[in-house]
């Protein structure tokens, strides 16, 4: 049994937990990496947390962190599903559709017509789940990646 747990900025210490256990399980899966937040102190991460608007879940097995993911307000009736994780000994238990359902909820009370999400190229186990969940490739160019050439693919859903 998975509960999701929603975060506000005075749950930082828990939310930075993991999020650094996400990015040292998974580096190739996200465009962020541990160097970027190893020296962040409590205002970094309440500022993560502090985005007007934002969603932020952490699902937890007998009060242990196994999974993460974000919402994003974003504008013209599009919300972005952000840093989904789930760790490693809760996959295939389906945390990560959970998490992404709340998500997709959260969008849809927020009045979002469409959620829109990045996932970098090659990472075949994201992008199966969520076109899954009903996500498309678009054509939007995603963002550059450290490699300076690589760009995230971008997906997305319409909601109603």
């Amino acid at each position: 049994m998975v509960d999701l747990h929603i975060i506000t900025s005075d749950d930082w210490p828990l939310w930075r937990d993991v999020r650094v256990a996400a990015l040292t399980d998974a580096p190739h899966a996200f465009k962020a990496r541990l160097a970027d937040w190893h020296g962040g102190g409590q205002e970094q991460w309440r500022a993560r947390l502090a985005i007007p608007g934002s969603y932020n879940v952490v699902a937890l097995r007998e009060s242990r962190p196994v999974g993460m993911v974000r919402g994003i307000p974003g504008d013209s009736g599009t919300s972005e599903l952000r840093s989904l994780w789930v760790s490693p000994e809760a996959r295939g238990d389906g945390v990560g559709d959970q998490l992404i359902e709340a998500v997709t909820m959260w969008a849809l009370r927020s009045g979002s017509t469409t959620l829109k999400l990045a996932v970098i190229p090659g990472n075949e186990s994201a992008t199966a789940l969520y076109r899954r969940h009903g996500f498309i490739t678009t054509e939007e160019l995603g963002d550059l990646l450290p490699d300076g050439v690589t760009r995230e693919q971008v997906m997305a859903k319409r909601l109603r």
